[in-house]
């Protein structure tokens, strides 16, 4: 059973009363591997939604993200300022498995219309709480001789580095894989220096990684950490 046919199959198992339903992911974009799960997104007239659920279908793993019209505007607007949506990019980039009513068509618009305008700018708040957790770390990393701390604090610096470069560009967010895939197309040739950069630290030479990092910086701003400062909650 293909992809298609194995999501629609699932859905009208479990929900013959939908409105309409999306295939998203890695599956949806051509991009998916052997241990790929199908995303399907559910639109119901009310409850069981919202929820979420794994399940097997067939020979398919599912992840199905269950809403009606209303829980799936309000998790959109509360996904978009954070600039990560996969629900929003799951409808904006996924196939249309249905729609009985116009309800699929008329998300389809709306997500498209939202991804094509980009997500909300960065507060210049969040790009200096980047920039100092960032300082903080590579101050860690030319502190450490020890390489099981090199391996996480050099992991960690490549995420933060690869998620503020995407920050800075004005470009969606994204964890995992997505990151890599927003990378490639908002900040060609940074993944790269950044597996190279990683490499290096594991076999003991941390400059490589500093450079990049600190290339990345420069565009926010540079290192951060004398008089940066927050409140704390009362």
């Amino acid at each position: 059973m293909d992809a298609i046919e194995a999501a629609r199959a699932v859905v009208e198992e479990q929900h013959p009363e939908a409105r309409t339903a999306f295939l998203g992911g890695s599956v949806a974009a051509g991009r998916h591997t052997a241990t790929s799960d199908l995303d399907v997104v559910v639109l119901l007239h009310g409850a069981p939604a919202p929820y979420r659920e794994s399940l097997q279908y067939a020979d398919w793993p599912v992840e199905m993200f269950v809403h009606t019209e209303a829980t799936w505007h309000a998790y959109i607007e509360r996904e978009l300022p954070t600039r990560r949506s996969p629900l929003l990019w799951m409808c904006a980039a996924g196939v249309l498995l249905f729609d009985t009513d116009g309800l699929g068509a008329r998300l389809t618009a709306h997500a498209r219309k939202l991804t094509a305008a980009g997500p909300p700018p960065v507060s210049a708040e969040e790009i200096d709480d980047r920039r100092y957790a960032i300082t903080d770390l590579l101050d860690d990393l030319a502190g450490s001789d020890d390489p099981s701390e090199r391996l996480f604090i050099a992991t960690e610096l490549v995420r933060r580095t690869g998620e503020l470069g995407l920050a800075v560009a004005g470009s969606w967010g994204g964890g995992g894989k997505w990151l890599a895939r927003r990378l490639e197309t908002t900040e060609p040739g940074l993944s790269a220096l950044l597996h190279h950069g990683l490499r290096e630290v594991l076999d003991g030479r941390v400059e490589p990684l500093v450079t990049v990092v600190d290339e990345v910086l420069e565009r926010a701003g540079g290192r951060l950490w004398a008089g940066y400062k927050r409140a704390g909650t009362p």
